[in-house]
């Protein structure tokens, strides 16, 4: 059984270590993506973002964080689903629980930065209805697909 719950403090290390988990197997941990895990509360929540979780059996199997950037609109980022429960549409219930939170929030756009060789993120985001875009101005180097979701 999966719960998808909101963010409490407890859930601060799986928060880090399962997106730290998929950034370093792609990529490399970058500036943004420190301050971000290293301080969730100060650099999601207290500018008024959410966490969403996914438990199953008590343990942290995955994270989706929403960014307020501006106005009504939202980021979308370190979604993330460990890898010993992929495959059980977790992504999915995560996806969709964030997108409900974006709109409890007053959101009118759900904005998403991701790389190409993600390849089933992006068939998820397509799924969840977000579309590719350009034109935001990315702080990580390994940006290179855009996409938004108007709510």
């Amino acid at each position: 059984m999966i719960d998808i719950v909101n963010y409490l403090p407890k859930h601060a290390i799986a928060f880090k270590e399962l997106n730290e988990a998929w950034i370093n197997q792609y990529f490399e941990m970058e500036e943004s993506d420190r301050k971000m895990l290293d301080d969730p509360q100060g650099y999601i929540l207290d500018k008024g973002g959410a966490i969403i979780i996914a438990e199953m059996d008590g343990a942290t199997v995955g994270t989706c964080a929403l960014i307020k950037m501006k106005d009504k609109t939202y980021e979308l980022a370190k979604m993330a689903v460990s890898p010993e429960v992929q495959g059980k549409k977790i992504g999915w219930k995560i996806g969709i629980a964030t997108i409900e939170k974006a709109k409890e929030l007053g959101a009118d756009t759900i904005y998403l930065e991701t790389n190409s060789v993600l390849k089933p993120a992006i068939n998820l985001y397509r799924r969840l209805g977000f579309k590719d875009t350009d034109g935001y101005c990315s702080p990580y180097a390994r940006c290179n697909v855009q996409m938004e979701l108007k709510l």
